[in-house]
């Protein structure tokens, strides 16, 4: 009988939990499937793309809302500072109640945007915003669901170029999991250099492949510790980054709140900033966890913070994922942006055992639809140009 993350199947199934725990799971045969997808469209997008990153006068906003918005935070810096252009992530939720704020109507732009379903409001509108304020813009959407609004609508436009994912990442849960990685993976391979900067084993950029094969570690090795971690249940969780893994552990965070209902408070911030002021949140019902950087110097930053939560004695745990960490696994020094999905596993088993002991049903927790796998209740508001 199949077990997934310390239950069978049928468990999962009686729990209400089958599909979330399955789209978890499958992450490492999707990424494999995504670097055979991108192998096949990598001239195309090449010759949609042309020398635009190599501008410096060329705009490339990464945008999406909620979990999508925070893929374009995750992997903004590590884009930007590969190309001349200028890269910046800026949620659709931004973008459409402050236009002027972000958009230039003389200057080229690149809208990128991460979509799970593709049928979100708020980026069907960001879509007609940018045409509206950019004429001339161009499009890439990164987005699961080839039948999405997002896809369809653009599919002859020569402006646009749609960068479909396995059809698997389209999660039939709440929560997204799967799509979260592969539209990860998927953004810092399309705008990854072709040639590394350097001959040196730590510049050159991890394959799909490889970081598929370290996902399987992962989730064996990390299945039962987890499963342990979540099983006494918390009120309150608190997930640290520093650099790219700031998003990453936003995107952690909410995998709680959304799987257990806002029942469990989850909240994040950085190894330096909490201090300030955000550390009065822990409690002895707090669970501490923090992302490890690769970089030096951010992990000197984020031991100090780790050794002065543990000296404090205040929190129920300090834990860390990634090298050296807890959880951790045996990769190069690659850069965090890149190892993200890979602690993310960590984060979204957590979220998933938590809502299965609060005997919630993690494939739709909300069962009153007071939040709803597709947002709905968003009206578009006419802009000025």
């Amino acid at each position: 009988m199949t077990t997934l993350f310390q239950r069978t199947a049928t468990d999962w199934a009686d729990l209400g939990g089958l599909d979330t725990a399955r789209e978890i799971a499958q992450q490492p045969a999707l990424w494999r499937a995504l670097a055979a997808d991108l192998a096949a469209r990598r001239d195309d997008l090449s010759a949609f793309l042309g020398a635009c990153l190599a501008n410096p006068a060329q705009r490339v906003i990464l945008t999406g809302a909620g979990s999508s918005a925070y893929v374009g935070e995750i992997v903004a810096d590590q884009i930007n500072a590969s190309w001349p252009c200028q890269v910046r992530a800026v949620s659709t939720t931004s973008l459409l109640t402050h236009p002027a704020l972000y958009l230039e109507a003389g200057a080229p732009t690149l809208l990128v945007s991460f979509a799970r379903s593709g049928n979100s409001p708020e980026s069907l509108a960001a879509v007609e915003l940018l045409r509206d304020f950019v004429p001339g813009a161009r499009f890439l959407n990164i987005t699961c669901n080839a039948d999405g609004a997002l896809a369809r609508h653009s599919a002859q436009d020569a402006h646009t170029f749609n960068l479909l994912m396995p059809a698997a990442s389209c999660d039939r849960g709440f929560a997204m999991t799967s799509s979260f990685s592969c539209m990860l993976l998927a953004a810092l391979h399309a705008f990854a250099p072709q040639e590394p900067t350097s001959g040196s084993a730590a510049e050159r950029l991890p394959a799909l492949d490889d970081l598929a094969d370290l996902a399987d570690q992962a989730l064996d090795r990390w299945a039962a510790p987890v499963a342990a971690l979540a099983a006494p249940g918390l009120a309150r969780v608190v997930y640290l980054g520093s650099g790219p893994l700031e998003a990453l552990a936003r995107e952690a965070a909410l995998k709680v709140l959304e799987l257990t209902a806002g029942s469990v408070m989850a909240m994040s911030n950085t190894a330096l900033g909490f201090r300030h002021g955000p550390k009065a949140a822990v409690n002895r019902h707090t669970l501490v966890v923090l992302f490890r950087s690769t970089d030096p110097l951010a992990r000197r930053y984020e031991q100090d913070l780790l050794d002065e939560l543990r000296r404090d004695q205040v929190a129920s745990a300090c834990l860390t994922v990634g090298n050296g960490g807890d959880f951790a696994l045996a990769t190069p020094a690659w850069p965090d942006a890149w190892l993200a999905p890979l602690w993310l596993l960590m984060a979204q088993q957590f979220a998933l055992h938590q809502s299965a002991v609060l005997q919630l049903r993690p494939d739709n927790p909300f069962t009153g639809g007071i939040v709803n796998r597709v947002v709905q209740g968003v009206t578009i508001y006419p802009h000025t140009v």
